[in-house]
């Protein structure tokens, strides 16, 4: 039995994030989506589905990890859109009886699948997978929850931290008394010390604070968090990453690896490898990894009518339904110093904004400039750009990555056009 976790046709409401990524790969808590349902599922073999373009990119991030490959002779699909619960497994039980499809009202969860059905589906793995690929299964309603845009991830996380926190207590068995384990200085001040983690060569520094008195708090490896700063949770912060001294991280924040991060943060998502370090305000954002935030960058989360935020998804503008919704932006993106975005800003993939006044509200992918003029961002100069951005980590950009900087810059040709941007 293997498990395949898949991308279906609803992927494109997950832009800009999921031109460099599979829907699975997007975080929602302490965890990535593809990671919560490996936690469910302990000890089973994963193989990854994903689109055409992104199979060699994702094959060279995963090698040990198949990819729109499946070579047993049973496999349970699980849509790479599900929030997988910590009883996913009790759920959807991988050794139930036959064949069967598990619906959320139309939504696809998971399907388990075999014999001449799975054979057919094996052929077909270079393509998006719908509901009519399993025409003919004996349907189940479960009540999963998924995400159908990239919202749900930002309104989920300060649960999802939550939930995350505690099954990763439980599987490393750290009670309560056993959490803080990392370097924290006498005039620090730990609230609810039972609802922190701290690993062993995690730092904090004098004055700190952190309250996990509404929520807990992960601190993983190599953070260092700075004097005086102030975390309440749910929060965490990935490993490496460096909270600078005076920053509020306030509830439902996450904090991916290597990332430096300042100013006052609320209720968003930060990719690894990104740096917000300097004052400003972010609120309800998904920002991507690369990316460069300038001092006193800020954005809106809240509209001054109280409204509910409207937001461009695939080129249709959607009422989110949410009052509270701030700035999407795309892996390696900058912001120049002093830059605002309005509610429901989307920013694309390797832009770069600068400039007086509120820009547009949605910026396609390699867009250079601001609210007086914009253009496009030439490839060779972004491509130039982020092997700087990355070595500075010691890192490079190996060839596979740069032919997929490529195709995004020419998958996302259209979007520019339509604004009247030179190619």
């Amino acid at each position: 039995m293997q498990i395949c976790l898949f991308e279906d046709i609803y992927y494109d409401h997950f832009e800009p994030m999921i031109l460099t990524r599979p829907t699975y790969n997007l975080f929602c808590g302490i965890h990535t989506l593809r990671d919560k349902i490996k936690r469910a599922y302990p000890g089973i073999d994963i193989v990854f589905h994903t689109r055409g373009y992104l199979k060699a990119f994702i094959g060279l991030k995963n090698p040990v990890f198949r990819v729109n490959e499946i070579d047993h002779d049973e496999c349970l699909f699980i849509n790479g859109r599900v929030i997988a619960p910590p009883d996913l497994a009790n759920i959807i039980k991988i050794d139930a009886p036959g064949d069967r499809l598990y619906l959320n009202g139309e939504t696809i969860i998971a399907a388990k699948v075999s014999g001449k059905k799975l054979e057919s589906l094996k052929l077909g793995l270079e393509d998006l997978i719908t509901i009519s690929d399993f025409d003919g299964i004996p349907v189940e309603q479960v009540d999963v929850k998924y995400a159908t845009y990239i919202w749900d991830l930002i309104h989920n996380n300060a649960k999802e931290i939550s939930n995350d926190f505690y099954a990763y207590m439980d599987i490393q068995g750290f009670g309560p008394k056993d959490r803080v384990r990392g370097n924290v200085h006498p005039s620090a001040v730990l609230i609810e010390k039972e609802n922190i983690y701290l690993h062993e060569s995690a730092v904090i520094m004098p004055g700190a604070v952190i309250d996990a008195s509404k929520g807990p708090v992960f601190i993983n490896a190599d953070a260092l968090i700075y004097p005086n700063a102030v975390i309440e949770g749910p929060v965490c912060i990935g490993r490496g990453t460096k909270v600078k001294p005076a920053a509020s991280i306030y509830s439902g924040v996450t904090v991916g690896k290597v990332c430096k991060v300042g100013g006052e943060i609320e209720g968003s998502i930060i990719s690894p490898y990104t740096n917000k370090q300097h004052s400003g305000f972010m609120g309800h954002a998904y920002i991507g990894s690369w990316v460069n935030i300038g001092a006193d960058t800020n954005n809106s989360d809240l509209k001054n009518n109280y409204g509910t935020v409207k937001i461009t998804v695939n080129g249709e503008q959607v009422d989110s339904g949410q009052q509270f919704l701030g700035l999407i932006m795309g892996d390696h993106s900058k912001t120049a110093i002093n830059t605002m975005f309005n509610t429901g800003t989307v920013v694309g993939f390797s832009s770069n904004i600068f400039g007086p006044g509120f820009p547009m509200k949605y910026i396609p992918s390699f867009a250079w400039g601001g609210a007086d003029m914009m253009t496009t961002y030439d490839i060779e100069k972004s491509l130039e750009t982020a092997k700087r951005v990355v070595q500075r980590r010691n890192r490079t950009i190996s060839e596979t990555e740069e032919q997929l900087f490529r195709k995004v810059f020419d998958l996302t040709h259209k979007q520019r056009r339509k604004m009247g941007f030179p190619y």
